[in-house]
């Protein structure tokens, strides 16, 4: 049985959905809106179990879930192109390729902008100022603009783990620990 099958349909299908309404925006000239309500519903599905349950749970009908997402699309003054693409999705029974739909939405949108996104996970939140210097490092090395994904795993101890497209470099606390205690294994 081949387990990525199901992975590989479920973003097939977000990426459809996602150059559907990324045409759509370009021509429009709304790029920026739909950056905007991106980054609206990755919050909103971090932020909201009760939204998370919504798109994953089979157990709703197709009505309730097109209902749902429409009422919550629109109290978060997304777009109406936004909510008709949710609309659609929760019609077809696809609201569970959400996060991936804003996965490929977000890669869409910076490959327009000449961006690069970076997944940086710190110990604890980064300054602006850090922030910014990290982006201009980041820069340097890919020669492309960085946006910057951040979020904070205290177990980290200290440090960082930055996340470049296919590159990651970890320089936690964590993972040097577990270096060193693979290494104090080898000795004894």
């Amino acid at each position: 049985m081949d387990v990525s099958e199901p992975a590989s349909i479920s973003s097939g299908i977000a990426e459809r959905y996602a150059a559907a309404l990324f045409e759509i925006s370009r021509e429009d000239g709304s790029l920026d809106t739909l950056e905007g309500d991106v980054d609206a519903l990755d919050a909103a599905l971090k932020d909201s179990a009760d939204l998370r349950d919504l798109i994953r749970n089979p157990v709703y009908s197709r009505d309730a879930q097109g209902k749902a997402i429409t009422a919550v699309a629109e109290k978060m003054g997304t777009s109406t192109q936004m909510r008709n693409t949710l609309a659609l999705m929760a019609s077809k029974r696809r609201l569970f390729v959400v996060p991936a739909f804003l996965t490929q939405l977000r890669e869409m949108i910076a490959e327009q902008k000449g961006e690069v996104t970076a997944d940086v996970t710190s110990a604890v939140e980064l300054t602006d100022a850090q922030r910014t210097q990290l982006a201009d490092t980041l820069k340097a090395k890919v020669g492309k603009d960085v946006k910057l994904n951040t979020k904070v795993d205290d177990a980290l101890i200290g440090g960082l783990i930055v996340k470049v497209g296919s590159k990651m470099i970890d320089t936690s606390i964590r993972s040097k620990l577990a270096s060193l205690q693979n290494a104090m294994k080898e000795v004894g």
